[in-house]
């Protein structure tokens, strides 16, 4: 699948990379987008919530009142969780959210995902963006060229770019990322998808790897 290269101006350069289509142009399965989607934001709780039980909580052990005689009901202490400031009865306690999912669900849920990009027509390739120093000016005005600025923008290197990492970090609406660090939850949650020639190329390079 053909897709232009464009310059950081917005304009054509007259190149192209072959993006493949076993991945870009799959059908997407929608089932293993949820579930990829739903084990990444599981991995970002934290499970820290915690209660006391009656165990933990202050107060003395005595038994408040006999036990028959009195026309009441039975009491034990005073941290019973019937009581203002007792135990909480079956409440959270501190654990991992996250489980696990086989690498070929992972693997099909992010090419689905891609291709969902593609179905959109969500997919922007730039040329290389090279800077010798962060500027985030510089790399909103290239957002700007390529009309995106007003949208979710998943910005995908071949490589940690410090200096535009750094020049992206201060805009909001843009999530930069390396090829091999990319996500189904990210690219499913960005507007577009904007693959720099490099990382585009890097498809290519992948599937013949894996035909050989």
């Amino acid at each position: 699948m053909q897709v232009d290269v464009l310059s950081i101006t917005g304009s054509k350069t007259g190149r192209t990379v072959d993006l493949p289509e076993d991945i870009f142009g799959a059908e997407p399965n929608n089932h293993v987008i949820y579930l990829a989607v739903k084990q990444y934001l599981a991995a970002q709780r934290q499970g820290t919530h915690k209660v006391k039980t009656r165990a933990e909580v202050k107060g003395a052990s005595r038994k408040l009142h006999r036990q028959k005689g009195t026309g009441g009901s039975r009491k034990g202490n005073i941290r019973n969780p019937l009581y203002k400031g007792g135990g909480t009865i079956f409440g959270p306690k501190p654990h991992a959210y996250d489980f696990k999912l086989n690498r070929r669900v992972k693997d099909l849920a992010k090419i689905s995902a891609l291709s969902h990009k593609n179905k959109a027509n969500a997919i922007v390739v730039v040329e290389d963006l090279n800077m010798e120093a962060p500027k985030t000016s510089t790399f909103a005005a290239m957002l700007k060229s390529l009309s995106v600025a007003d949208k979710k923008a998943l910005y995908v290197m071949p490589e940690l770019n410090e200096n535009v990492f750094v020049s992206a970090r201060n805009i909001s609406s843009v999530l930069t990322s390396v090829l091999s660090d990319i996500n189904t939850y990210d690219v499913m949650n960005a507007d577009v998808l904007v693959l720099t020639e490099s990382a585009a190329k890097l498809f290519a390079e992948l599937e013949e790897g894996v035909e050989a």
